[in-house]
């Protein structure tokens, strides 16, 4: 109910990874290549709702509103050490800004963008770029402490090789650490980063996985976000399950970038009921300070967007080891205040309808091979 429509779709992605360990190959040691295929199909809901956080994130992969079968990820890995390794292919950037309860691509976890990804670094950063970077472990264990810098192609997509477009300038430059906790002898995260882009951005692209009306905008160079996560158990009877709090904090340029401050916070879960030792569940809530784009040409007066925030919670049964079921639900106070429809040839607005809050019923079946 609320928000831009109201209905109901069904919509479905699958994904397939092979992981090469060159090492257990008989080949040489350190060397690791990841392929990886995935496709999507029929019509989500995610323009429905009004709000710029797409409310399936599972529809966002591997290309957004596009119904097609693309390889996203190509990557060749080799530690030169124990501590020390490169990167280089097409990267699935999705990787990154790990967290233990709040995390992923929309099939497991939570289903909003909002919990999965941060949000600021949707501009700089797509999910499926030609890049390289280098891999520093501290202490040898990548889930005690690790370190990443890369060098992408900002104009990466999953449905192009990226060859055409990675040496015309527009890179996006990114440094993230993560170090394991152990604060009250509980398990926990800390993790910061930050993203800069030289890209010249003059239009605004469905494939940022942000959902705002296409048009021209003005001229913006450059833009940089940083970004905080972490997460903590409160209560863990077993190592790696128990009930545990999360956070996301981000911030941005907010000129290009119209996700200007960014935070989430919630409560997250694992096999704490007795006989369900799967079973997960979350909720939590975020909140958006968004910033208007500078729109050319007949949007050029244009501000139709507001703060965004909204609450989400999720159980994912676990039916067996290998299928999971999820109910969950959504309310959004979405940051579309108004939808404009536009006479193209007179070139004026024709009509504007306010956006409600959103309330947003989802279910999942996993199946994992």
């Amino acid at each position: 109910s609320g928000g831009k429509n109201i209905g109901w779709e069904y919509t479905g992605r699958g994904n397939l990874t092979l992981h090469i360990d060159t090492q257990k190959l008989g080949l040489w040691p350190g060397g690791f290549f990841t392929v990886e295929v995935e496709g999507n199909y029929n019509k989500p809901i995610n323009l429905d709702s009004g709000a710029i956080m797409p409310v399936n994130t599972n529809q966002l992969f591997p290309t957004p509103g596009v119904q097609e079968l693309n390889i996203p990820a190509v990557t060749f890995m080799q530690f030169l050490s124990h501590n020390f390794g490169v990167v280089l292919g097409k990267l699935d950037t999705t990787s990154g800004d790990a967290n233990e309860s709040a995390h992923g691509k929309g099939d497991t976890q939570f289903m909003n963008l909002a919990f999965n990804l941060n949000p600021t670094l949707l501009l700089t950063t797509p999910n499926s770029v030609l890049g390289a970077g280098v891999i520093i472990l501290p202490t040898k264990d990548p889930k005690e402490a690790i370190i990443t810098i890369n060098a992408l192609d900002g104009d990466g997509v999953a449905n192009r090789s990226g060859f055409d477009t990675v040496f015309k300038g527009n890179t996006a430059y990114t440094i993230e650490g993560r170090l394991k906790t152990g604060f009250f002898g509980l398990t926990g995260h800390q993790l910061v980063g930050a993203t800069y882009s030289t890209k010249n951005f003059s239009s605004l692209d469905q494939s940022l996985r942000i959902i705002i009306e296409n048009g021209a905008i003005g001229t913006e160079d450059n833009s940089w976000a940083m970004y905080y996560n972490f997460d903590q158990y409160i209560y863990e009877p077993t190592k790696g399950k128990g009930i545990g709090l999360f956070g996301h904090f981000g911030a941005s340029d907010g000129d290009a970038n119209p996700v200007h401050y960014f935070y989430s916070i919630g409560v997250g879960g694992k096999g704490v009921i007795p006989g369900r030792a799967l079973d997960e569940f979350g909720v939590g809530y975020y909140y958006i300070d968004v910033s208007n784009p500078k729109f050319t040409g007949p949007l050029a007066e244009r501000d139709f967007l507001r703060d965004e925030y909204g609450v989400e919670a999720y159980y994912n049964f676990a039916l067996t080891p290998w299928m999971k079921l999820t109910p969950d639900i959504q309310f959004i106070r979405p940051a579309q205040k108004d939808v404009l429809e536009i006479d193209r040839e007179a070139l004026i607005a024709s009509k504007k309808k306010s956006v409600d809050t959103a309330t947003v019923v989802g279910l999942r079946l996993q199946i994992v091979f």
